[in-house]
């Protein structure tokens, strides 16, 4: 894996989290709206709009690089969009470069795993 590609997936695992915070923050938010005089949803859906928006275009460059398969790609998609579910993204992503940083250090080493 080069740097670029690293690169890409670092930051796409660390807007993940960030983007499903914000996204439960905007839903406590909304529920409070309608429960009481507190309105935070104009603050807080901004901010997860530009988290959302910074997901989207690292997804799509981490994409672009990493040449996943379609159904990979869809699934990093989909978890953008469920309330829980970058903390998945960020969990998998996480897995996927240390995977990829042993691969590198046998390759290194001269040791090719089939």
């Amino acid at each position: 894996m080069d740097i670029k590609t690293a690169t890409a997936l670092r930051r796409l695992r660390l807007v993940s989290a960030p983007e499903a915070v914000s996204f439960l923050l905007l839903l406590l938010c909304s529920v409070l709206k309608r429960t009481t005089d507190f309105n935070a949803v104009p603050v807080m859906g901004s901010i997860h709009g530009i988290l959302f928006i910074l997901y989207v275009i690292f997804w799509a460059d981490a994409w672009n690089r990493t040449k996943w398969p379609l159904r990979t790609a869809a699934l990093y998609f989909v978890l953008s969009v469920l309330p829980t579910g970058g903390f998945f993204a960020e969990r998998k992503l996480r897995r996927e470069a240390e995977d990829a940083v042993i691969a590198a250090r046998a390759r290194k080493e001269g040791i090719v795993n089939a």
